[in-house]
Formats: structure tokens, sequence, C-alpha cells
């Protein structure tokens, strides 16, 4: 059974919590090998499967919250701050990436979730990948939203480039919500967590992954390749993956493009074709880029 959800350090709590709940989801705290871990939750649903979303780098959960709300009528939803990250508690070390998805399970152990299905941008992305290397048996599908890491971010400088081009680029609200988790985090984390986070094998284990796994990438996102070399390496593989292109959208797709990725995900956690949402005839169209030959088979609606 999960603990009691305010559990947690009041002195984390009194300096940290904003005077008004940023998002309809419940926010509530834990305690996780001694650290703080805040995090949001969804109504519990009984038979509701579980999804977990999974922030990037340097970020808290909170920029992903206006998807995963749009999906929390569906699945009983967590959102968590990760150890180090937002408003949780950091550990006496920093985190790696397995060190990350070690968190991650802590935290799901704690709240009593034996499966969910794990959704990430950016960092969380190879932060999903090591979990399911690590605990296959917890994980129901992976959704992997604008994945960075690997050589196309190195070196150092050349990332911080990707990110100040992408941030043109981004709504202007998400200024107001990266600045104060990006100054909380510290430029040292910055640098050991850049560190880690290009040195792991994110390509590798997503070509070994047995996951049936949706990767969402936008079309002017500096951060990855252009679709052509998302393709030409998805091809690399007959697997359970699913790639779509976003029309228009950068790297922080679940806040700048919450209506679009929610539709992809529902689509993709039914096995359904990936279609527009006809209810927002003016969005951002979608396009599969690959689907692997063990992926599902879509079903009509």
């Amino acid at each position: 059974m999960a603990k009691n959800p305010e559990k947690a350090s009041y002195r984390h709590r009194g300096r940290l919590t904003p005077t008004r709940p940023a998002s309809n989801l419940a926010e509530r705290w834990t305690l996780v090998d001694g650290v703080d871990v805040f995090y949001r939750e969804s109504p519990a649903h009984l038979d509701a499967p579980v999804m977990t979303h999974l922030h990037g780098f340097g970020l808290s959960g909170r920029y992903l919250l206006p998807t995963a709300e749009r999906l929390a009528d569906e699945f009983h939803t967590y959102v968590p701050d990760l150890p180090g990250f937002g408003r949780s508690g950091k550990p006496k070390e920093s985190l790696d990436v397995p060190g990350l998805a070690h968190a991650a399970a802590r935290f799901l152990d704690d709240r009593g979730v034996e499966k969910t299905t794990l959704v990430g941008n950016s960092m969380g992305c190879p932060v999903i990948l090591e979990f399911a290397r690590r605990y296959p048996e917890r994980v129901h599908r992976t959704v992997l939203v604008s994945p960075a890491g690997g050589v196309f971010n190195q070196p150092l400088r050349r990332a911080v480039g990707q990110l100040a081009k992408d941030g043109g680029l981004e709504p202007r609200k998400m200024i107001s919500v990266a600045t104060p988790d990006y100054l909380r985090f510290g430029v040292p984390s910055t640098f050991k967590m850049f560190k880690a986070l290009t040195e792991y094998p994110s390509l590798k284990r997503l070509l070994e992954l047995q996951i049936p796994t949706l990767v969402v990438i936008g079309e002017r996102d500096p951060l990855l390749p252009g679709p052509e070399r998302v393709q030409e390496v998805a091809n690399q593989t007959d697997s359970h993956v699913l790639v779509v292109l976003l029309e228009g959208a950068a790297h922080a797709i679940n806040f700048s493009h919450p209506g679009e990725l929610a539709n992809v995900i529902r689509l993709f956690m039914h096995d359904k074709p990936i279609r527009d949402d006809p209810r927002f005839p003016d969005h951002r169209r979608v396009f599969e880029v690959h689907r692997g030959k063990h992926h599902p088979p879509p079903r009509d609606p």
C-alpha cells in the first residue's frame, strides 16, 4: 500500500509551495529513501491503468501538466519531481541516468504501483529507457517525447546553443515555468547532469527495447536530428517502435502542444491509427515516420 502522502519535510513545503496550485491535479509529498519527493496525482480511478510522466533536464514536472491533465480522466496519473529537481529535495550525491531510473522505481514502490506506462520528455526519455531495461516487467508502454542526449547534443556549448534556439521557438509562458526550475537546479548540477546525459547510450537502449514504444518528435526541434535522420535510425529496428512527427512543434511538446500530444498518446495506447484530432481542425498535423514490424497493428475506431 502507498505511504502517507502528507509525510514530508515542512521546511521544503514552506519554502517552495506556491500561493496557489499550478494544476488541477492534487499536489502531494512523500519521503523516498530519506529524500522529500514532491508529486502531482490525479483522482484515483479504481480500475484505471497508471501513467507516470517524467520531466526533462533541469526542470520540474510542472511543464508536463498541460498534457498530463488531458490524460488524467482515463489514467491514474503521477507527475513527480525527481530527486534533485523542482520542489523535491536533493539526494546526498547527484544522480546520473541509472540513478534517476532507480529513484523513479522507488517512488512507484512508495506509491504502491506495480506497473505503469511511462511518458517522458527530453532527459526523461533516457531515464525511461534505463527504467525499461532494468524493470521491463513494470512497464506497460513507453512514450518518448523529444528524446535528448547523445552525440547530437555534444559538446556542452553546442547543447547550450540548441537550448537557446529552442527558447525562441517555445511559447512565452514556458519561460516563466522553466526559469525558476533552472535557477533552482544550479550550475554545478547542470554540468554533472549534462555529462551523464550525453554519455548514456540512448540509441542502443531504444533499439534493444521490446516494449511497445511511441516516439514523438517536433518538426522544429533544434535538439534533435532532422526527420530524415530519425527515420534512418528507426529503420535499424523492426521492434515495437512507432515514430510520429508533429508539424511545427519544437522541443517542449508536452507544454506547447498538449492537445495534439494527448490525442496521439491516446491513439497509441489503444492501438488505433495515428490521425489528427477532428475536434481541433486548426491544430498542427501529425505524421507517422516509422512503424516497427512488431508494433501492434493499428485498429480502426
